[in-house]
């Protein structure tokens, strides 16, 4: 494992800003970025990197909800239902996480990441949003503001049982990688459960940060958790979280998808050529 040193934090700060946007930008939390970048570019144990990952989620999602509050995208009540799902996968990841090989986990990485990655260039003209704002959105639906419809439109929740273990295994495989539980919940509950992009994104972005928390528990207990490079990153995510809020509200629902397959494709495809050394 590299020598902590003010160059390597400088260049963590740098990869939290990337990391940050991303995550604002797609809900994803910005670990899908940042573990590979540690792990494959600096060598860092697939543990440490996830341990100094989840810390970034936390502040991502921090930001995200705080700039996003009061614009009706974050679907509250949704999110507190599927949080206790993801919490309990969270703290059961973070204990398989120490059992299973580096290897085995950048291959489950790369699995996760391309079948995510699929689901989305799949559904790319869904946008699941009625235009009638008098429609009812039901219990757990909700209406917001949309930009690209130029007005208020409606969405409601369907299948709520998939998505309920959709987050428990998000929860899982955020705590055991150091992702946010985005990966999973965002393409779940676009692709499958009526919502709109946004709003998924809005919502997993305020989810994950109680996902991580009951993740980095654990990390944090084994010392796994370096506290200048997580510094360091977590600076870098709010830095990015904000300009990615600001580019998201202009994009696109068709070009954020675009963009969310093609970084998890990108880094399935380098996770499964590290496991292969």
């Amino acid at each position: 494992m590299p020598v902590v040193t003010p160059a390597l934090a400088s260049i963590v700060f740098a990869a939290g800003a990337v990391a940050g946007a991303l995550g604002a930008l797609l809900g994803l939390g910005g670990g899908i970025f940042l573990v590979p970048f540690l792990n494959l570019g600096f060598n860092f144990p697939i543990s440490i990197a996830a341990a100094i990952s989840l810390t970034t989620v936390i502040a991502t999602s921090s930001a995200v909800s705080a700039g996003r509050a009061g614009k009706q995208l974050i679907n509250m009540r949704l999110g507190m239902l599927l949080e206790v799902a993801t919490a309990a996968g969270s703290l059961f990841g973070g204990v398989t996480a120490q059992f299973l090989s580096q290897s085995t986990l950048q291959r489950l990485f790369g699995i996760v990441a391309m079948v995510v990655a699929l689901v989305m260039l799949t559904r790319l003209k869904r946008r699941n949003v009625m235009l009638d704002p008098s429609i009812d959105p039901g219990v757990l639906g909700g209406r917001f503001y949309d930009q690209e419809s130029g007005g208020m439109v409606t969405y409601r929740v369907k299948r709520l049982p998939l998505a309920i273990g959709a987050s428990f295994v998000a929860g899982n495989v955020s705590s055991m990688l150091g992702i946010g539980g985005g990966i999973i919940k965002v393409p779940i509950l676009t692709a499958w459960c009526g919502m709109p992009m946004r709003a998924a994104a809005a919502t997993s972005a305020f989810m994950i940060g109680v996902t991580a928390t009951a993740g980095a528990v654990i990390y944090y207990g084994r010392g796994q958790i370096l506290p200048i490079l997580a510094a360091a990153a977590v600076l870098g995510v709010q830095l990015g979280s904000w300009g990615g809020m600001r580019f998201g509200q202009r994009a696109s629902a068709k070009w954020l998808k675009i963009l969310m397959a093609f970084v998890l494709i990108v880094v399935s495809g380098l996770m499964f050529v590290r496991a292969a050394r």
